[in-house]
């Protein structure tokens, strides 16, 4: 079927429900703006999205969830955003649609706009390779082009003969040397009041509203006991894009130890940090960048855990999924112990040999990721559907 588009600019659809997709999205829409580009972008994002121009149709905010019970609790809104998706696509028909990440959506989606005969890029794949392998069949049915962001991710598609690009990891664009800097990482902690002989521990309970009910209780009764033995830990807890401070300020009414809530770039807020308690997820591929040693958490609803310890082997985390070993810890669901997570971080705190023991595995990440220039790459690949 000919795309007919009555726009008098090309159009791209977007798909960029989590957090890190949408973050990825901006730079690619910020990455057009800056070459003088006029591509009109609609679809699913974000309100950072939105302020350089994106036409929203559904909310990643309100569209991030994990697990087959979340999914089903919020199916009422996702099957709306879904519907218009369709709709809009059928009315405009975009050069490109971009789906990214979040596969039980995109990948009915996807299958959808196949059928209207539009062209659909998956970028950010989801880790078929990790579980539930049979669904790359259906990205090679009804995606055009599969961009991915690992090495490791290669071997996989290419036995699956699946029509790839390697492109490497956008977060190696943003790994500005400054924060390697000492002297620029001492002056921006002092501006929180941390002193050269504090040890910052940072809580990150993720991106996603159900993320925060998980894994926020936990890290803060843990974060207490840890405040309590040592006088030179400062806590800041740091608030991802897609949640508002108020939405962690909900649970601390009962936390009685001194701490600082920051909502600021990632990378900013990260490099503050010395330890991290950190929810699974991109988020801690920005952390192992920048050397920061952490636990890896993961908790979702019940069936969900089931499902998953059911079908995933090996690691769940990328860190260790990119460095093929147990580099970071990580705790999945019933293996979340208070009393275990505080003897790690008391270690790390203790015994400075253990946590740079960590930090040195860490810095072999950059060595797997390939090359910078990811957003350019992607950007290059998705002109040549407009053109």
């Amino acid at each position: 079927m000919d795309s007919v588009n009555s726009s008098s600019h090309p159009e791209i659809m977007f798909v960029a429900a989590e957090a890190s997709s949408s973050h990825y999205a901006l730079n690619l829409i910020r990455l057009w703006k800056k070459k003088g580009l006029n591509i009109h972008t609609f679809g699913v994002g974000s309100r950072d999205m939105e302020k350089e121009g994106f036409e929203i149709i559904g909310r990643s905010e309100e569209m991030a969830v994990v697990g087959v019970s979340e999914i089903i609790a919020q199916y009422g809104q996702l099957r709306k955003v879904f519907d218009a998706l369709i709709e809009q696509a059928t009315k405009r028909r975009p050069q490109v649609v971009v789906v990214m990440d979040y596969p039980e959506f995109n990948l009915m989606l996807s299958q959808k706009l196949h059928a209207l005969g539009l062209k659909v890029v998956y970028y950010i794949s989801p880790q078929v390779w990790a579980w539930r392998k049979g669904r790359v069949k259906t990205i090679k049915k009804y995606c055009d082009k599969v961009l991915l962001l690992f090495p490791f991710e290669i071997p996989f598609y290419e036995k699956h003969e699946v029509n790839f690009e390697f492109v490497g990891h956008p977060l190696l664009d943003e790994l500005d040397q400054k924060y390697f800097d000492p002297e620029y990482r001492r002056l921006q902690r002092s501006r929180y009041g941390v002193q050269e002989k504090d040890i910052v521990l940072g809580l990150m309970p993720g991106s996603r509203r159900g993320e925060l009910q998980n894994l926020l209780p936990q890290q803060l009764r843990v974060a207490a006991r840890i405040l309590k033995k040592y006088d030179h830990v400062k806590l800041l807890i740091l608030c991802a894009p897609t949640i508002e401070k108020e939405q962690i300020l909900a649970y601390m009414d009962d936390f009685k130890s001194s701490f600082q809530l920051i909502k600021a770039d990632p990378n900013e807020m990260i490099n503050l940090t010395d330890i991290v308690l950190a929810a699974s997820g991109t988020a801690t591929l920005m952390v192992g960048l920048l050397g920061k040693p952490m636990i890896i958490m993961y908790r979702m609803s019940f069936l969900t855990a089931l499902i998953a310890k059911a079908v995933v082997r090996g690691y769940f985390g990328l860190v260790n999924l990119i460095l093929g070993e147990m580099a970071v810890p990580e705790r999945f669901q019933w293996d979340l112990k208070d009393e275990e997570l505080e003897s790690i971080l008391t270690e790390w705190i203790t015994v400075p040999d253990k946590k740079n023991a960590v930090v040195n595995k860490l810095k072999n990440i950059v060595t797997k990721l390939g090359n910078r220039g990811a957003t350019e790459r992607v950007s290059q690949i998705l002109l040549e559907y407009v053109k």
